[in-house]
């Protein structure tokens, strides 16, 4: 029989993740592969059903605009139903919007169904979000950070290769496939979770107290945390994905120079995610926070100097090294921003709305960025463009320099995630 020193006494060591955020990692992974999946056969899908290049992008941009018109909603089921049961219904609503893509038979019920979809992936990305907080250690948010964000971008990466397979079997398998990684997915979190207690209430009350936005607004950190992710969004999310094949096009004139730039890109943010979120609980939020947005603003404000030399060989060589630039920058930019915004609201309380709101700014930026630095770049050319994205990074560096360290918020008063009671 075993002594009580060797009996289980329900905690976990201190220094390691939770076991239950890395099945939402896995999912992570899969959900992100899944993505890939359909993002290079989206636009040649919608040109199917005869229309031009214009309406083609509206079908692109329908998912993240619905994603930013529902957050409020979505924080809002998050506080009334929970983590969990928001998540799975996320998933199955993504699922079957992209088995209903797959059927459309006219561009407006195509637009429709890939439109709903970016109501299921608000769901479920503000859900994981709130889920991450109350389970993840405070000592350990900026390595839980890091390791989400990692399997998103691997997953991301990846995606692509196999959509391109899958899209010789017609443009309509990889929505098929995307639905059925979901469902999985789905599946995988019910049951890994299933029986996972999260952390109670604190002593004496029934149910977790709620953050309002107004006591979130009131913190300078979460101030700090909206401005720079709206420049997060407009600059990672936004111009990165769609200003910068461009630029790489109009440097190389080749389709091909797009796809290596963002290659190269991600692979910088790849390996500084294996470091920065451990940096992030060490050495703290707001120096992260802050080196990164400037480092990412160097590197996309000088993007357009690859339109200058003479040789198209050196400027897609600055092109490539900058690109790198940047993607260290947001490899540090994610884990700190995710981590501090995660010590303001703390395990203990209910904070779906709160979340929402950082989540839109991210969208919002990541919607609001490309059209108007496209602008500017029809105007002025590249070089000013992304002159301009280079500074926006930089103004939302500026409210993180009187902001206090984040990670002093819970010194004293360290969670410990095994502590948990019943949902």
């Amino acid at each position: 029989m075993p002594s009580p020193a060797d009996r289980p006494t329900g905690r976990v060591d201190a220094n390691r993740i939770p076991r239950p955020i890395w099945i939402l990692v896995g999912a992570a992974f899969v959900i992100a592969l899944g993505f890939g999946i359909v993002s290079p056969v989206l636009p040649a899908y919608a040109r199917s059903f005869d229309v031009g290049v214009a309406a083609a992008s509206v079908v692109v941009s329908a998912f993240a605009f619905f994603r930013l018109v529902f957050a409020p909603a979505g924080g809002a089921l998050v506080s009334r139903l929970g983590e969990r049961p928001v998540y799975l219904a996320g998933l199955l609503v993504v699922a079957v919007s992209s088995l209903a893509t797959a059927f459309a038979q006219s561009y407006g019920q195509l637009l429709l169904f890939r439109g709903l979809g970016g109501i299921g992936s608000t769901m479920f990305t503000i859900s994981a979000m709130a889920l991450l907080v109350r389970l993840a250690p405070p000592r350990l948010r900026g390595r839980v950070s890091s390791a989400y964000a990692s399997a998103f971008l691997i997953g991301g990466m990846a995606g692509p290769l196999l959509g391109g397979l899958l899209a010789g079997f017609g443009l309509r398998a990889p929505f098929v496939v995307y639905a059925v990684v979901l469902v999985v997915a789905a599946v995988v979190v019910a049951v890994g979770l299933g029986g996972e207690r999260l952390p109670a209430p604190p002593a004496g009350s029934a149910e977790r107290p709620t953050m309002t936005l107004a006591q979130a607004w009131a913190s300078p950190v979460y101030r700090a945390a909206l401005a720079s992710g709206v420049a997060n969004g407009w600059t990672n999310f936004g111009v990165r994905m769609a200003v910068l094949p461009l630029l790489a096009i109009a440097v190389l004139d080749q389709p091909w120079a797009a796809g290596v730039v963002l290659a190269v890109s991600a692979v910088g943010t790849a390996v500084t995610l294996q470091f920065s979120g451990r940096a992030a609980d060490r050495v703290g939020r707001r120096p992260l926070v802050m080196v990164g947005l400037l480092v990412m603003g160097a590197g996309m404000g000088l993007m357009g100097l690859a339109t200058v030399p003479a040789s198209s060989t050196v400027g897609l060589a600055v092109l490539l090294a900058l690109a790198v630039v940047s993607g260290v920058g947001a490899g540090m930019v994610n884990p700190g921003q995710q981590a501090a915004v995660a010590d303001v609201v703390g395990q203990e309380r209910n904070a779906g709305k709160v979340l929402s709101v950082f989540q839109m700014a991210q969208d919002g930026g990541a919607i609001v960025g490309p059209i108007l630095i496209g602008l500017v770049a029809d105007t002025w050319g590249f070089t000013v463009a992304f002159a301009v994205t280079g500074v926006i990074c930089v103004l939302g560096a500026v409210p993180w320099l009187r902001t206090p360290e984040p990670l002093t918020l819970h010194q004293g008063q360290d969670h410990d995630s095994s502590q948990v009671g019943a949902s």
